[in-house]
Formats: structure tokens, C-alpha cells, sequence
């Protein structure tokens, strides 16, 4: 993003980005408590943007410190869980305007199948490109989803696979990768397109239309 703010503490309409994904969360019916995982440098400042907030002034929350990755980070998380955790939902904040009803329904379907992504088809063409940028091949687009979060597993299940993951020294793009490697299916739920990732100014400026329109819920 650039700049000296750190990405989470950008305002979206006014709203801090974290603020925003945290909103959201608990507007969920299935979620009963939200670990917010940070850089350790950052915890103070979070701590007091939290408790300060009205919004989340009778919520339950708390706060870990991340590791150098974010897998890292996630299993850093996951120990902070409540012995009687049984269904875990991994998010990332960058993506502050998921909706409740998503989030329910993975949560719905992670009690049932015990492993569940978020996706959405890929709507463009994807080429494999070499590193001296040679087109190697292009995938048939229709087995090809876009994955967002969040990811939603049992507790058991993803524990165990980050603790297989940090003794084998074993690294991911995403939290399901970790499953996958233990041979346990993950179901995909259809994700929504204003589910969007806030990587850029310009997805600021999208995210911000997107709530002024009433095009998210």
C-alpha cells in the first residue's frame, strides 16, 4: 500500500480497515470470539483502537501476537483458542467487507464436512509463465476458482495440520494447503465478488464505492 500507516489501520469510509473486517465478524451469528492476530510491534496501538471502540466495548475478543509469516501467525492463533473452540474460522482482515450470511455458511457446512474454503470462479484466462515470462501452458478456466477467506475447519483438524506443517517444515499460501497435505477433502462454498481483498489505494477507493452504492450487506 506504501505509505507509513500500516494497511489495517487505513480508514475504509471513515472506518479503520481492522475495525471494519471486525464488524463484520460479529455480525455473524456463529461467531462467539474473534482472536485478532498482529505484528508484535502493533499490539498496543490495536489494544487501544479496540478498547476504545463502542462497537466492540461488549464483545469478546482478544488479542496474539504474530510470528515472521502468516502461517506462522495462524498457528500462533490457534493456540490462543478456548479449550471448548470446536469450529475455527481463519480470516484475514484485508478483507473487511465479507458478509455474515457468507461466514455462516461455511461455518454450517465446516460442522458437517470438517474442512471448507471460500471461492469464487476465475473470470479471466490464466497462463503458466515461465521465469523468462514463456507462456508454458494454459489451464482450462472452468476448474479454476479464485479462493478467498474465510477458511473454516474444525479445531482438531487444523491444529494437527499446523503442527505437521511447523515440525516438517512445510510452507503454504493458505491454511486449506495444509489440510490438503493430510489428504483431507475441503468443500468450496460460492464466495461472493464484493468479497474483496484490500491490496492497493485503488481497492480502498472500490471498497469505499461498494459501501456508499449499498452493494454490500
Amino acid at each position: 500500500m506504501g505509505g507509513t500507516v500500516p494497511k489495517s489501520f487505513l480508514p475504509i469510509a471513515g472506518r479503520p480497515l481492522v475495525l471494519r473486517a471486525l464488524d463484520r465478524c460479529f455480525s455473524a451469528r456463529s461467531i462467539e470470539k474473534v482472536i485478532l492476530v498482529v505484528a508484535d510491534d502493533e499490539m498496543q496501538r490495536t489494544q487501544a483502537l479496540m478498547q476504545n471502540d463502542l462497537n466492540l466495548s461488549h464483545r469478546p475478543w482478544a488479542l496474539q501476537a504474530g510470528g515472521a509469516t502468516r502461517q506462522k501467525s495462524v498457528r500462533r492463533g490457534l493456540e490462543k483458542l478456548d479449550s471448548n473452540c470446536e469450529i475455527v474460522v481463519i480470516h484475514d482482515a484485508a478483507r473487511p467487507l465479507v458478509s455474515a450470511s457468507l461466514i455462516d455458511r461455511c461455518v454450517d457446512e465446516a460442522c458437517r464436512v470438517d474442512a471448507v474454503i471460500v471461492g469464487v470462479p476465475v473470470r479471466n484466462t490464466i497462463k503458466i509463465v515461465s521465469e523468462d515470462l514463456w507462456v508454458q501452458a494454459t489451464p482450462a478456466r472452468n476448474s479454476l476458482w479464485e479462493i478467498q477467506t474465510p477458511q473454516v475447519f474444525r479445531k482438531e483438524l487444523i491444529v494437527q495440520a499446523h503442527d505437521r506443517a511447523f515440525r516438517q517444515a512445510i510452507d503454504a499460501t493458505d491454511d486449506a494447503s495444509l489440510v490438503e497435505q493430510m489428504g483431507t477433502p475441503v468443500l468450496v462454498v460460492s464466495g461472493e465478488t464484493t468479497n474483496i481483498k484490500i491490496t492497493t489505494p485503488e481497492d480502498i477507493l472500490l471498497a469505499e464505492a461498494l459501501l456508499r452504492e449499498g452493494r454490500v450487506c
